[in-house]
């Protein structure tokens, strides 16, 4: 695939990766109904590619034998990565849903998670053992809405995916993320003449009309769409995420594809930007035994694309990696042994209240716990390569 033409990864401060969080942990999208699967070739066979959307409906699935691993598929309707097909894979109705939530050990792990953890244990604990509120954030709903906005734009015949089109279901997307989400709303309570939303509602805008400028959506027929995919790996360590777009060319040839509202990364911290997309890679390789010939990073905050071709000691480096990463998150979940690590990034936690570092205390721990025996793995430490 070539995408030369597509603008390249450039210096600027680094993007967040908030909106991707809430959807995966929401662990579903939602695609069109009837959505085709990864078999579609693109409209011209270019390799350019286009968008996803991250509004959280229902999710499903389906197992597939090979390689230890399985997948599933939220709002793509009977579309699918073969085995990432629409299937009724919920809870049964006769069982009611929990008045609250209950702690449980973690059960898989998505990039943000990941992410969480080698950031900062605590903060891992109060997300995913905890659960404890946070509040929404103006950049991650802003990165939501357009994600939604251009996800819905490939809903239109090609030739209609135009700016203007694009930036006239802002209202609408919006208001769809005002009812699905009321906790939005809060964002926007101490403007009651909507001077301050008007302001954030034309930043979106800005976003998704810059788009048109690194992709021509007129040229392309993704064959996903916020793609829902859970592998299972021989250790029964499971991996899951959403897939902003995944691009099939005519040769077969794969491309995944992520959009950030936030601006590209410097140089030096390319490879952490790029450790998202070799967690997708690596999940599309267990799951499909097919290599990804490409993946991109697209910077709507900034106008870069970043791209990188991965080869399998890439994946097979990320799963080592991951692999001790869990081991570590495994330890500290039996032993109750969550560390802080404090950086500059504390300054923007929601959970400073329960942090030692700040004084705080956290919650009283909800699961059993064992004392840490010597040779437990450190926390945070990813492992040798």
């Amino acid at each position: 695939m070539d995408s030369s033409s597509e603008g390249a990864g450039g210096a600027g401060a680094e993007g967040g990766d908030a909106e991707e969080s809430a959807r995966t942990e929401a662990g579903a999208g939602t695609g069109p109904e009837g959505e085709a699967g990864m078999a579609t070739a693109e409209r011209d066979g270019s390799g350019r590619g286009g968008s996803g959307a991250p509004e959280g409906d229902a999710q499903s699935g389906a197992s597939e034998g090979g390689a230890g691993a399985r997948a599933s598929a939220a709002g793509v309707g009977t579309g699918a990565v073969d085995g990432v097909g629409s299937s009724d894979a919920g809870a049964s109705p006769l069982v009611p849903a929990p008045a609250e939530p209950v702690a449980v050990a973690p059960a898989s792990l998505s990039p943000s998670r990941a992410g969480d953890f080698m950031q900062c244990p605590l903060l891992y604990r109060f997300r995913v053992i905890d659960r404890l509120p946070e509040k929404p954030s103006a950049a991650a709903t802003k990165g939501t809405l357009v994600h939604a906005v251009l996800e819905r734009l490939f809903d239109a015949p090609a030739a209609e995916r135009t700016a203007p089109r694009a930036k006239a279901l802002i209202p609408g997307q919006w208001d769809r993320l005002r009812r699905t989400r009321p906790e939005v709303v809060e964002l926007f309570a101490d403007d009651p003449d909507g001077v301050r939303m008007a302001g954030w509602l034309a930043e979106a805008e800005a976003l998704v009309e810059r788009w048109f400028t690194l992709e021509d959506p007129t040229r392309l027929e993704p064959a996903e769409r916020e793609l829902f995919v859970e592998a299972e790996l021989e250790s029964g360590l499971r991996l899951r995420g959403i897939i902003d777009r995944v691009d099939v060319a005519p040769t077969g040839e794969v491309r995944i594809v992520d959009y950030k509202t936030g601006k590209a990364p410097r140089a030096e911290y390319a490879d952490g930007a790029l450790f998202q997309m070799k967690f997708y890679a690596l999940v599309v390789w267990r799951l499909k035994n097919v290599l990804p010939r490409r993946l991109q990073l697209v910077y709507l905050g900034s106008g870069d694309v970043l791209t990188y071709d991965p080869d399998l000691a890439d994946l097979e480096r990320v799963e080592r990696r991951l692999l001790a990463l869990w081991e570590a998150i495994r330890l500290a979940t039996e032993t109750g042994e969550w560390r802080p690590r404090p950086t500059k990034l504390c300054g923007w936690c929601d959970h400073q209240a329960h942090c030692p570092e700040f004084g705080g205390t956290p919650p009283p721990y909800p699961l059993p716990v064992r004392a840490a025996a010597s040779g437990d793995v450190e926390q945070g430490r990813m492992g040798p390569d």
